[in-house]
Formats: C-alpha cells, structure tokens, sequence
C-alpha cells in the first residue's frame, strides 16, 4: 500500500490550502472530505456574506474577484472549487474518517469506503459538525433545529431563535423580512459585540421598535409542541411557538482529536495542545490547521488568519522527509 508524506483531513479552505503547499513541495499527498469541496461553507445559510473582504479569504495568492464588498456564500463555493479542479488536488470526496493510528513508523487512517498509510496527518476539520446543545427537555422534537439554511421554510410561522452571535441575528432578521413572528432568546444582556457592524443597528432596531421581540438574559427551561418555557431572572415566560432555532454555537469533535492521543486542556476552553512554530501536536507526526485550533474559542481562527498554517506545516514535514 502506498504512503503518503501527508494525509489532509478536511476539504475546507484550509485543507485545500495545505493540499497546494504540499503539491508545491513535491510532498505527496491526499485530502479526505466527509462531504463536498468545502462542505462547511457549503452548509452555511444560503444568503451568508462573509465579515472577511474577499482578498482575506484568498489561498495560494490566487485572486477571490468578488462584485461586493463583503463576498456571499455562493462566490465564495465557487472560488474554492475552481481552485480545486484547476489545480486537480488530489482529494477525495464523501469519505469520512473512522480512525487514525500509529502503526510502526506511519499512520493507518481508516475511512467509511477505505484504508491510508501516511507518514503524517494533518487535522483541519473546522468545528461546524457538532452544535453546543441547550439540555432541556424537548430539545429532541422535530421543531428544534441547530441550523440555519433559509428563511422561505419560516414564513407565517412564530419562531424563537436561541444566540444573539451573527448566525442569530441573520436568522431572526431574513425570517422577519419573510412574514415570520420571530421572538430571540439571550443569555446575556444584549446583542454580541462580535456581529457584524453593519448588522448590528438593524437588529437593534427592529428589537427596539418591537418587529423582532427579545428576552435578554434569559434561559429556555423547556420546549413543547405549541410554546417554550423561559427563565428571565427569576420569571418564567410561555411563548406560543411552531419552531426553534438553537443558534448557540458549534464545536470541533474532541472525541476524534483525544482517540489519536492529542492532549487537550481541562478547563472550559478545550485548547487542543500543539507547536505554534510548527503547529505539530504532543503526537509526532500529528498537525493542527485552521480554527480547530482554538478549541471551544471558535472566533479566535478564521480563514483570514490560519491560512499561514499551511505553509508553516508543510515546511516542517518537508524538513524531516
């Protein structure tokens, strides 16, 4: 079986760009994406812009021409999938990673179809997998949804929307904007200071004049077919209620970075531990890319500033072949 200088896991942005610096180097190699080319992206809201300028999101010097000042999600797809098929990276599509281990002096990476020896392995899966859950009761009805995809499907419906980070505040705006009855649910005492500025005096807006009603510092304690209960300090509110959006947030599968053996730290934030010269973890041979990184801190890597991860892991897996 042939070995690879270097498996990729992940297809996003990131993965792509570690892709280009390996094939620069002459370093052989494979990228492994459970989904299609940038499936993260892929599986954002489809009206998303980005709070990046297009040259921010730009990989191997390559131009991101965008006809807006802030690039939509669909440019953004289609940037990244040229950069795939006219550099003809070598990467496979809907495979997913079962499990990696070391054997001898190389790493056995098992996916859902196949099997890879690769003398190292790169980590860059993102965080978007797996939503930060609430833990009431009736989180698991057909209603509650931890993503966003369109506001069309909301319409004429009373939706409570959990967060108040972009994703919050991009739902409750479109849904609004298309006839639905939307109700947010804060944890803290305002909108948070990371949402986009440009956003930012419409949602407070449409909150003050009373379109879109919020509950701030406020918990939900339990969700039933018609309403959800809410905790405000104390008092507890009944919203008549079709659907739910839990926007609360994402995080990276710590379960598939500790099976490899990847050391992550106790307290809340999760940081997984590697080199930040070389971005190698505690396992040799094992490197971190792009906003996994940052553990449970997932606004701390972006596109804009993890792409240097690239060549700075490729340099040091070309320096000890």
């Amino acid at each position: 079986m042939k070995i690879f200088d270097v498996v990729i896991i992940g297809g996003g942005p990131i993965g792509i760009a570690c892709g280009i610096e390996a094939e620069k180097r002459g370093l052989s190699y494979l990228i492994l994406e459970k989904g299609c080319i940038v499936n993260s992206l892929y599986n954002y809201p489809e009206g998303m812009t980005f709070f990046s300028s297009s040259d921010k999101l730009e990989i191997d010097d390559i131009p991101f021409i965008s006809g807006n000042a802030k690039p939509y999600k669909s440019e953004a797809l289609e940037y990244y999938r040229r950069i795939v098929t006219s550099k003809n990276l070598n990467i496979n599509l809907f495979e997913k990673v079962i499990d990696v281990k070391r054997v001898s002096e190389r790493y056995r990476i098992k996916t859902s179809t196949s099997s890879y020896n690769a003398k190292n392995v790169v980590i860059a899966i993102g965080f978007y997998d797996i939503p930060n859950m609430l833990n009431v009761p009736g989180e698991d009805l057909s209603k509650v949804a931890h993503y966003y995809k369109n506001p069309h499907f909301y319409a004429h419906q009373k939706v409570v929307i959990v967060g108040a980070s972009n994703s919050s505040v991009d739902a409750a705006l479109e849904i609004f904007r298309k006839g639905g009855d939307v109700t947010m649910v804060i944890r803290g005492n305002g909108i948070e200071k990371r949402v986009k500025y440009w956003v930012k005096p419409d949602i407070k807006n449409r909150i003050k004049e009373g379109s879109i009603k919020a509950f701030f510092n406020t918990k939900i304690e339990k969700i039933s077919k018609k309403e959800v209960i809410v905790n405000t300090e104390g008092r507890r509110t009944s919203i008549e209620n079709d659907y739910v959006l839990a926007l609360t947030g994402y995080m990276p599968n710590f379960d598939f970075l500790e099976k490899m053996g990847i050391d992550i730290s106790k307290d809340d934030k999760k940081h997984p531990k590697y080199n930040r010269n070389t971005m190698e973890t505690n396992i040799k041979g094992i490197f971190l890319a792009g906003v996994v990184c940052g553990g449970m801190e997932t606004h701390k890597w972006f596109i804009e500033n993890s792409r240097v991860h690239a060549p700075i892991i490729m340099n040091d897996i070309q320096t000890k072949i």
